[in-house]
């Protein structure tokens, strides 16, 4: 069915115009992709970061308002993802870097799904300058920022392991 879905995405339009139809475009997306990871990493990073008992001198509450910026980050690398996907979807599917980083995404949009379902992201709000975060928010920060840094290591690794671009 995959394969199925890839030979058909070759055949369309988004395809070949990533695949070379406009040789600006796949460049311009690389440049967005990178800012938005920068965004995402960069605003989850500095929460995961605090939650775990760095910068205890900055409230907890005052971080998460800026993760609305980390959300943008992703929607823009969710979006020139499935762009790189349209460019060469074939490609991907045959790459185990690129199934490893799917999985990577997926663990980390349920660890962060836990985060907020189950309260804890209520809780560390209460957080206050100096104090720590409650155990399940150092766990969860660690688990956030193993799997984003595996995400950034699978992504690079795409033309390297499996079938090199």
């Amino acid at each position: 069915m995959l394969h199925t879905f890839g030979t058909w995405l070759n055949s369309t339009s988004l395809h070949a115009a990533m695949a070379g139809g406009y040789p600006w475009l796949w460049p311009a997306c690389e440049t967005i992709h990178f800012i938005g990871l920068a965004m995402l990493v960069g605003i989850v990073g500095m929460l995961d970061l605090r939650m775990i008992g760095m910068g205890k001198g900055i409230p907890i509450a005052s971080l998460q308002h800026l993760m609305p910026w980390g959300v943008a980050g992703f929607i823009l690398n969710a979006i020139t993802g499935c762009l790189f996907f349209a460019g060469d979807p074939l490609q991907y599917m045959n790459n185990v870097a690129f199934w490893w980083k799917m999985a990577f995404i997926a663990l980390a949009g349920v660890n962060v799904g836990a985060f907020y379902v189950t309260g804890l992201a209520a809780r560390v709000d209460a957080t206050g300058a100096g104090q720590d975060a409650p155990f399940g928010a150092k766990l969860v920060g660690a688990t956030s920022l193993f799997l984003w840094v595996g995400v950034m290591y699978w992504g690079r690794m795409l033309p390297f392991i499996g079938s090199a671009f």
